[in-house]
């Protein structure tokens, strides 16, 4: 019988000494919203972890970002087995989209084997500033990235007007007991 990939949950921390210990370029997020392993064998060979976006602008409550992704090398397709779980799972958690980025040196052959489309040119910058002092994480933080996107649907949701419409309703069906 030929040996398969399998998906597993996992903890944070498990995926953040996986991350920490074989990610090329940048140590595990600190938060997320879920993560994937990846296992063959019965040894864990890759994790996903997918977050709230990082840019301001992109975080509107209805996308996630794909904030690590680390498979072992030698593990032909993890990658893309990873993205597409995560993008699956996204969708059906009810996110309108989901994203990640590339270093401009990077292809983007596993964005576009698992469908995922091009979406911008991100120009790198320093992420200490003046007004904000930043510790240096990553060398690569002044590198060009492509963010790529994986929309599930084109609904036009007001995610802040929901909620503030939520927060401002009066109980009227209540049963009063006394």
């Amino acid at each position: 019988m030929k040996n398969k990939y399998i998906l597993i949950p996992l903890k944070r921390n498990q995926a953040q000494i996986f991350i920490n210990k074989y990610h090329r370029h940048h140590k595990a997020s600190i938060g997320d919203i879920f993560r994937i392993g990846l296992c063959f064998e019965n040894k864990l060979i890759g994790v996903i972890m997918v977050g709230r976006p990082v840019s301001r602008r992109v975080d509107d409550g209805l996308t996630v970002e794909v904030n690590r992704c680390c498979v072992l090398e030698g593990y032909k397709n993890g990658c893309s087995l990873l993205y597409g779980a995560a993008a699956r799972i996204a969708k059906n958690l009810g996110y309108k989209k989901i994203v990640t980025y590339t270093l401009d040196f990077e292809s983007g052959a596993t964005m576009r084997a698992v469908g995922w489309q091009l979406d911008h040119e991100v120009r790198g910058q320093k992420w200490d500033q003046p007004s904000r002092a930043r510790e240096k994480k990553s060398s690569y933080q002044n590198v060009n990235k492509f963010r790529w996107s994986k929309i599930f649907h084109n609904h036009e949701i007001n995610l802040p007007d929901l909620i503030s419409e939520l927060e401002n309703k009066k109980e009227t069906n209540q049963l009063r007991l006394f």
